[in-house]
Parts: structure tokens; sequence; C-alpha cells
């Protein structure tokens, strides 16, 4: 009897910060694995235009910019297209909770995925998490909430997406530490003295990634690797400890772990964000990729130990951890508005640490904090960053 080939299932798709770096790529490994891959819901902050779009080739039900006047030429421009434009906050969470979903792709940048995420969780979705910013602000909530869900988050950064993968090679309980692979940067090998003169323009060029702009910088300053030791010590249950970063140029070894016996188990590949996008959106299956693949050819790879002393940020992110509760909330909000200020010329690159520190330095953290605590939090450090600013420029004037 001729066997029967039963229809796949339609796996249905949110995607949270579509106009971005991650978003756009999503979106792109979401068009290459066809029609079985079926995008709902698209959300973006003010970019209407790329919305559009994209909301025209990929045709969701519900599309959402975080500005009501974006949202309103959004209108405008899908007239008759039949899809549902919303804007602002509860927006985003209402395409994140969409009951039909079966994955959330979280890719947001900074604070603003936060809220999302924790509506996300509450309504038990899988989510393919871009956005470390939320797990650094807001771990402490979401494991004591219940929600951090471990078997539900689905790591896109390439890091923590190699780290994921490397896991299914041994238990939990057989892991030694853990080892965060960092490209260094723009401006590695550089000092302290001569970071003091290096333009946003130069900071902008990363040597092996196309990113966006913030975390482009906060891999120039190496926050970015201390925003990945807190994501990853929530993602797979670490301690701080456990955790080491290690420089590598070549971007090609994603993160590696360390076994109890010794063995060392890596993930290695381009450096190329469509790999661990496509893990996250096909797991647990592994399904062939029409993207260029890694060729170990000719290969060399090095490996040193990080700048902590002319890069401060990694240490500041370590401290933050360290202190726990809202501390990270101000740290994070402190760094985005320290990037913010840096990429418009308000301040110079070493500013970025010398101000986040000064915020950090002024906050007395609030121990065992609750949803509206990091809130506020992050609200203060913004504040505080804005007298950072003007002090500056009084003493420049």
């Amino acid at each position: 009897m001729e066997r029967l080939n039963k229809p796949l299932k339609v796996k249905k798709i949110v995607v949270l910060g579509s106009t971005g770096s991650i978003g756009r790529q999503t979106l792109e490994v979401i068009e290459m694995l066809g029609p079985q891959y079926k995008i709902i819901a698209l959300t973006a902050g003010t970019n209407d235009s790329l919305l559009a779009k994209q909301v025209i080739k990929f045709r969701p039900k519900l599309a959402v910019l975080s500005n009501e006047e974006a949202a309103g030429r959004l209108s405008e421009a899908l007239n008759g297209i039949g899809c549902q434009v919303m804007s602002g906050d509860q927006g985003q969470e209402i395409a994140a909770t969409l009951g039909e979903a079966d994955l959330v792709v979280m890719a947001q940048v900074g604070f603003s995925g936060f809220k999302p995420l924790v509506a996300a969780l509450k309504k038990g979705k899988d989510v393919a998490l871009a956005n470390k910013e939320s797990l650094v602000i807001g771990g402490e909530i979401l494991n004591k909430m219940g929600l951090l869900d471990r078997t539900r988050i689905y790591p896109i950064d390439s890091e923590h997406s190699a780290i994921w993968q490397c896991l299914r090679s041994g238990r939990k309980e057989e892991v030694d530490k853990i080892y965060l692979t960092a490209s260094g940067g723009p401006f590695y090998g550089k000092t302290r003295k001569e970071l003091s003169h290096v333009t946003a323009e130069e900071a902008l060029k990363h040597p092996n990634w196309n990113m966006g702009g913030k975390i482009t910088i906060d891999s120039a300053t190496m926050m970015n690797k201390g925003l990945e030791i807190i994501e990853a010590m929530w993602l797979f249950d670490l301690c701080l400890d456990q955790i080491e970063v290690v420089v590598h140029r070549q971007s090609i070894v994603h993160s590696m772990v360390k076994y109890k016996d010794g063995s060392v188990i890596a993930q290695l590949g381009r450096p190329d964000m469509h790999l661990p996008i496509q893990y996250a959106l096909t797991y647990p299956e592994r399904l062939e990729s029409k993207f260029e693949n890694f060729d170990p050819f000719d290969l060399v790879l090095d490996f040193k130990k990080p700048d902590r002393e002319n890069f401060p940020c990694l240490d500041l992110a370590c401290r933050a951890i360290k202190e726990g509760g809202t501390m990270p909330a101000v740290m994070n909000g402190a760094n985005e508005e320290a990037v913010r200020s840096f990429l418009t010329g308000l301040i110079g690159f070493n500013n970025i640490a010398e101000m986040i520190e000064a915020i950090m330095n002024k906050h007395k953290p609030m121990s065992d904090p609750i949803l509206q605590d990091v809130v506020a939090a992050d609200r203060w450090a913004r504040r505080e960053a804005k007298v950072y600013i003007t002090a500056i420029e009084r003493r420049m004037n």
C-alpha cells in the first residue's frame, strides 16, 4: 500500500524588532525556509517605511510600531492590505502574546524588549531571544516569578546559541565552565590614551560582524561581552565564576563548554547570524541552509585574555551582577544612554565607561526587586545620564 505524505505543520512566527539587523536577517531565514514558516505579526520602533515593505511581502495579520505617528503613516501605506496596525507598548505586548503564535522572536534592542518578553513568557510562549538586555535587567525577577523556563527560551546570540548547542553533549552537573568568545572589536590592542581620540565612525567598523549600531559600540567597549556574561548566567543557570571571556579575533569559534573530565566542546561557524537564527527557528530539528557554510581548510585560531584595564565595561557588568537587585538595570540603562550620547557626539569613547561607573556609584541597589522596581531603576539611570551629559556640556562651555 502506498504511504501517504502527511502535510507539514506550519510554524506561525511573531518577529518583534523586524526592521533591525537581527529582525531583517530573521526574515531572510524565514523566506529561505519556505512556506512551512508563516509570519503572523511584525513589530518595529519608528521605521514605518521598511515595516510597510515587510508587511506587503510577508502579509502578517498584525503590524505594530512604537510611535503612534509612525503607525498612522503605516496604516495609510497598508490601506487595503488587510493587516491590523497598532502602536505603543500595548501593541508590542499584544503581538508577543498572540494565541496562535508558535514562536516569538525577540529581536528588539535594549530595554524595550523587556515587557514584551515578560508578557510572552507569562503566556507560555516559546521565545527565540536576541534581546540580551531583557535578561540582564530582569533575569532575577523572571527567575523568582517562575517565568525563566529554559526549555522555552531559544538563544539567538551567536555565543549563547553555541553554548546551547554544546550543552547537548553532557548533563548540566558535568559542566565545569563555559568560554564566551569575543572578537575584541575594532579597537583591540589600543591603549586608553589612544581610545580617547577614536570616532563613532571608527567604532562602527566591526572587523568581523555586520550588526546594528548599539551592539557594535557595545562590542567596541567590551560591554557586549559583559551583558552576555549576565545573560549566560540566567540562560544556563551558571555562576559568575563558571564563565570566562576569551578574545578570539577570527570569530570562528562562537563559544565553548568545558566539562569536568577536561573535554572542551566548541561550536564553529562563519561570523554570520543566519545560522543561530535558523537553529532557533527550526529547533529541535536541523534543516539544510542555503547560506554560505563554514570551510575549515587553512584555518588558524588563537585565543587571548581580554584587556580589562583599557576596556573597563567588562568589569562594570560583572560588578552589576555581583551587587544584583536593581544594579544590572541601572548599569544597562546608563550604558544605553552612554552609547546614544557617544553616537551623537556628546561624549568621547572613554566617557562611556566613565559615565556608567559614575551612575552606578550613585545608586544604592534595591535587593529582591519587583517588576516596577526594575522599571524605576532604568528610568533613574537615564535621568542621571542626562545630568552627567549636562555637566560635561557645561565644562566644555
